[in-house]
């Protein structure tokens, strides 16, 4: 089984990971169970990926589906933060993360196509 839980994307995920409950934490009900839960689990399919990439032979269209979970969880931050659900400093931390990982996926995947 190959490890993954030195890799510098995974880590950074996790982070992210913890980020992400404690902001959704305080959501209002309304959003708690709805945007909150998609954010959660967003984020906790991209440490499955991670972890699924690293132990795979093809990991080109595993980081895709990364990079698009990354996406996803990209535009529902933005939202939530339109919606005043999620300060400016949680949210710019986020963001900050979730940039971090598009550009590590992203330079995964060109490593991992430059080996074939």
């Amino acid at each position: 089984m190959a490890q993954y839980r030195h890799l510098p994307i995974y880590r950074l995920s996790y982070e992210l990971l913890q980020r992400v409950v404690k902001a959704t934490k305080e959501f209002p009900r309304d959003f708690k169970f709805t945007l909150g839960q998609k954010m959660n689990d967003e984020v906790i399919e991209m440490v499955v990926l991670i972890y699924r990439a690293n132990s795979t032979e093809n990991k080109a269209p595993v980081i895709e589906r990364l990079l698009e979970r990354l996406q996803v969880l990209e535009l529902l931050v933005r939202l939530c933060h339109d919606l005043k659900l999620i300060s400016t400093k949680p949210y710019a931390s986020i963001v900050e993360m979730t940039e971090s990982l598009g550009k590590q996926a992203q330079g995964w995947k060109k490593s991992v196509s430059k080996s074939k």
